[in-house]
């Protein structure tokens, strides 16, 4: 037998019939629709408005009777209310209430309603217009908002560009610290030769070299008040120098890991040191005391900074969080976990009472003494070994491929970017920037590289703002707090 062949047909004609098909199934519906009921569309309206606006409802009624029995309305103003719609429409004169259906029909003439947050009033401004009455009755009125300020973001300060001034070669390893001196007529090197080195900043020649470490220097710091100079390392060693004397003079011992990072108080004769061992040590200048140990991060303390004025400690760590010290009391005082990843970098600014973290995914800066956040510098996606800023606005980030931002600190426009050229003779991968810092006049830079070489930077005399025009596009998207 044979068999007939199936008649194909398109797809069209096939959904075509299924719609005709599913018209035909429901045909006999059509028109038989129920009717709604005034009264439970009145019901459901007067519990969505209590749902939404229940707890300003009793508010803005008191408010009303408290204006009406004061007299401070005048005939001209009219007032927006929110009823939950049981409240008869009281469109009888000029200062009458303009009554607010939640889950109106768009058929119907209702009043533009103005909400913030459900726990307080938001108060409409209505333009004083001549009431027209319609032939029904109703009042035409015209909501006009008070304008509220637009977020302005100021345009970024011009700087000139930085270029590359001197290459200092002398230390065998990475080059891990600076520090210049209040004289700002040398500044003095840590790496991991183990060895300090003093250098003549006019000349860029080696003064002095400062054995005594036993494994890589990762800190130094210089008193503004004593002929000191402070170290610290890898082999969990602090020591204070004597520079008369260029020798060692006292040993702070407490740290049970690596030591990364020290600074030294303005004012007090205390020194803060943070390492590996996840916490952040104060040390008395002069009897060696470890007045208090700073606990809570849960990771290496990467960096500490010191400032005259609460909060006086400031430290970032590996556990991605920046915390704020009582100095007095030895206890955190505020936990910043804005960011996401490693915190490598804190650098206070010399002027403003604010400073910035650095870490992978943005650089923050905050404002003290709270610590409260005011912006992110975007685009420095590598890791952020290091930053510095001066008094004129530039702040400079440096990773750890070798790369360097260069920022406008009001703006965070980036201005310059830059890539710093590795030494003859060294791997390519030996490009990172390890720390920075500015001297005394903040008109040179000073970087420590992973091709053992030290950098000097100056300003371009030459630049003018013709020459390297801003080119700002403000990110309207980003909301700044200046």
């Amino acid at each position: 037998m044979a068999m007939e062949d199936v008649q194909k047909h398109s797809v069209h004609t096939l959904i075509f019939r299924s719609l005709k098909r599913t018209h035909d199934l429901f045909v006999s519906n059509q028109g038989n629709l129920p009717e709604i009921d005034e009264r439970l569309e009145k019901l459901r309206r007067s519990i969505k408005a209590k749902d939404g606006y229940g707890l300003v409802l009793d508010k803005v009624a008191k408010i009303g009777e408290a204006r009406k029995a004061s007299g401070a309305q005048t005939p001209g103003d009219k007032t927006l209310a929110i009823t939950d719609g049981s409240a008869t429409d009281a469109a009888s004169g000029a200062g009458s209430l303009v009554k607010y259906n939640a889950g109106a029909r768009p058929a119907e003439k209702t009043a533009p309603l103005v909400t913030g947050t459900h726990t307080s009033l938001v108060r409409a401004s209505l333009a004083n217009s001549n009431a027209d009455m319609s032939a029904n009755g109703a009042i035409a009125s015209h909501l006009q908002l008070i304008p509220k300020k637009a977020p302005s973001i100021p345009k970024p300060k011009w700087h000139a560009p930085w270029k590359l001034s001197r290459v200092i070669s002398g230390h065998l390893g990475w080059v891990r610290c600076i520090a210049v001196e209040p004289g700002n007529e040398w500044f003095a090197t840590g790496a991991g030769d183990r060895v300090i080195k003093i250098w003549d900043l006019a000349s860029g020649k080696l003064k002095l070299s400062l054995t005594g470490h036993v494994s890589t220097v990762r800190g130094v710091a210089v008193s503004t008040k004593h002929p000191y100079l402070f170290s610290c390392g890898e082999d969990r060693q602090v020591k204070c120098w004597d520079l008369e004397y260029n020798k060692v003079i006292r040993h702070y011992h407490g740290h049970l890991s690596a030591v990364y990072s020290l600074a030294l108080h303005p004012t007090i004769d205390v020194l803060a040191t943070s390492g590996r061992d996840s916490t952040a040590r104060i040390w008395d200048m002069r009897t060696k005391a470890n007045v208090h140990t700073l606990t809570g991060h849960t990771n290496t303390v990467a960096s500490v900074v010191a400032q005259a004025t609460n909060p006086q400690i400031i430290t970032g760590s590996h556990d991605s969080t920046v915390r704020l010290w009582d100095l007095a009391a030895g206890k955190s005082v505020c936990t910043l976990t804005n960011h996401k990843k490693s915190v490598r970098s804190i650098v206070l600014h010399p002027s403003l009472y604010m400073f910035a973290s650095a870490s992978p995914d943005n650089i923050k800066q905050w404002r003290c003494p709270e610590g409260k956040f005011v912006q992110n510098i975007s685009g420095h996606t590598s890791i952020v070994n290091c930053m510095a800023a001066n008094s004129e606005g530039v702040l400079v980030s440096g990773g750890d491929n070798g790369t360097m931002f260069f920022w406008d600190w009001r703006t965070g426009y980036n201005f310059q970017r830059f890539q710093a050229p590795v030494q003859p003779g060294s791997m390519d991968s030996e490009a990172g920037i390890f720390a920075m810092c500015f001297d005394q006049s903040g008109s040179r830079l000073i970087t420590a590289e992973a091709d053992k070489t030290i950098k000097v930077y100056k300003e371009d005399d030459e630049a003018s703002e013709e020459s390297h025009p801003i080119n700002w596009r403000p990110d309207l998207l980003k909301r700044r707090k200046f």
